[in-house]
């Protein structure tokens, strides 16, 4: 594995803005000092999901919605690694949304960065869990029937310890997200608005750059009542930035033999040893 991170050449559309969030997230890596054989980029499917094709990494490609799984199960093996879920809205929110519900409720130190271009980029332009309420797609050629999921407020409800908005459109602001994300001690969701520019020609770059505001210094991320009222808005004005952080205690640190003891892949396993536990069958 090299000693810095390498980009190369993705699929991705021109103009896609998944290419800042790329150059993003290296950005944030290398200032942050982590090598590039210390991260571990898990992905499902999707156009997100090819991220760690295009980055110097260890990478895995699981399932589509399935990110989530593999990357616990690495996490629990090494926990020396810095594990990253990159994922898309549809990925994460539809197919994966039970394995997003129950990785908060684990909060498995990881960080999941989720592209969020409120439409299905990969398979054609459909309606995905995000797309608003109305919205005429290639599918749904008459508007779109369901309510939006609004997932940082779904994130909140279920005891996520840190939830961000970030917008692929402020590479600065990006990074510094993607950084504190990766520092938390326990699950990090930062949710990236990321347009999509062939299938989604209402949530544009200069549609999001009308409406995204920083949240000030002042505002206190540690209040989750007003963190809820920042993820419940979302119109004329969307926040961006952390809405809310607080410690809580990993999943990880409730085993004492993980917590105290050398990582999991480094302990030497004897198939003997099982003797002891088939004597009472005999």
């Amino acid at each position: 594995m090299a000693d810095r991170y390498e980009l190369h050449e993705p699929s991705w559309c021109p103009g896609c803005g998944n290419y800042m969030i790329r150059t993003a997230l290296k950005m944030a890596l290398e200032e942050l000092n982590i090598k590039p054989h210390e991260v571990v980029i898990v992905s499902g499917i999707g156009q997100a999901a090819k991220m760690p094709h295009y980055i110097s990494v260890n990478g895995f490609n699981g399932l589509h919605g399935r990110a989530i799984p593999p990357a616990i199960g690495i996490k629990m093996a090494n926990k020396d690694l810095h594990v990253i879920v990159e994922s898309g809205d549809g990925d994460t929110y539809g197919e994966g949304g039970n394995h997003f519900i129950h990785g908060i409720r684990r909060n498995i130190d990881i960080a999941h960065f989720v592209h969020n271009n409120q439409i299905y980029g990969l398979t054609k332009g459909q309606a995905s869990p995000t797309t608003a309420m109305g919205q005429i797609t290639t599918l749904q050629f008459d508007g779109v029937k369901v309510e939006p999921l609004n997932p940082l407020a779904l994130a909140l409800t279920m005891g996520a310890g840190f939830v961000a908005r970030g917008f692929s459109g402020d590479i600065p602001h990006l990074v510094g997200l993607m950084k504190e994300a990766i520092k938390y001690k326990g699950y990090a969701l930062v949710d990236i608005l990321q347009p999509c520019v062939v299938w989604n020609r209402v949530n544009t770059f200069s549609w999001y750059k009308n409406r995204v505001y920083h949240l000030p210094e002042s505002y206190d991320y540690t209040n989750k009542e007003e963190a809820m009222k920042k993820a419940l808005e979302f119109g004329d004005r969307i926040p961006i930035g952390i809405l809310y952080k607080v410690e809580k205690e990993t999943y990880l640190d409730r085993f004492d033999f993980i917590k105290e003891g050398p990582p999991l892949v480094d302990v030497e396993l004897n198939p003997l040893d099982a003797e002891r536990l088939m004597e009472e069958f005999r």
